[in-house]
């Protein structure tokens, strides 16, 4: 069964990184754990919102936590089954319903992790709370998701 689940984390990360989204964003996986998968980026100059301060924009700074928060669901959708029957793919279909997001403070900082948890996991809709830190562990930005999952 880890020899099938180590298949799995490969395949995750390959189709994660494959999205050309992820890629013009620059993300990649930090951590494949089924509690807390991570997801990382470092600064650039096309993710910046404000050039005098150099810190991001603040639509990037959700659109990673939204990210993070469809990437805990795939996660736990695809490793939730012995089996890895279809029911348990249903989570690869959802979408994000709702975010939002608590900026706390200015996205200062040269390398970022977004993490999170699953708070909730329905038939219908998942909730799922992420946050954003920098490489001094400075949390930048929290957000609450929900998400269709069914």
């Amino acid at each position: 069964m880890n020899e099938q689940k180590n298949d799995l984390k490969v395949m995750l990360k390959n189709k994660f990184s494959e999205l050309p989204f992820h890629r013009f964003m620059g993300l990649s996986v930090d951590c494949f754990d089924i509690d807390n998968g991570r997801i990382n980026f470092d600064m650039r100059d096309e993710l910046i919102g404000n050039r005098f301060f150099k810190i991001l924009h603040g639509g990037v700074i959700a659109t990673i936590l939204d990210t993070e928060g469809g990437f805990l669901l795939i996660l736990n959708g695809a490793w939730d089954s012995e089996d890895n029957s279809s029911d348990d793919q249903r989570i690869f279909i959802g979408g994000s319903v709702d975010l939002r997001v608590d900026y706390l403070r200015p996205g200062k900082g040269k390398h970022f992790v977004a993490s999170g948890a699953i708070l909730r996991r329905g038939n219908k809709v998942a909730v799922v709370r992420t946050e954003l830190r920098n490489e001094e562990d400075e949390l930048i930005a929290v957000g609450t998701g929900t998400y269709l999952v069914g």
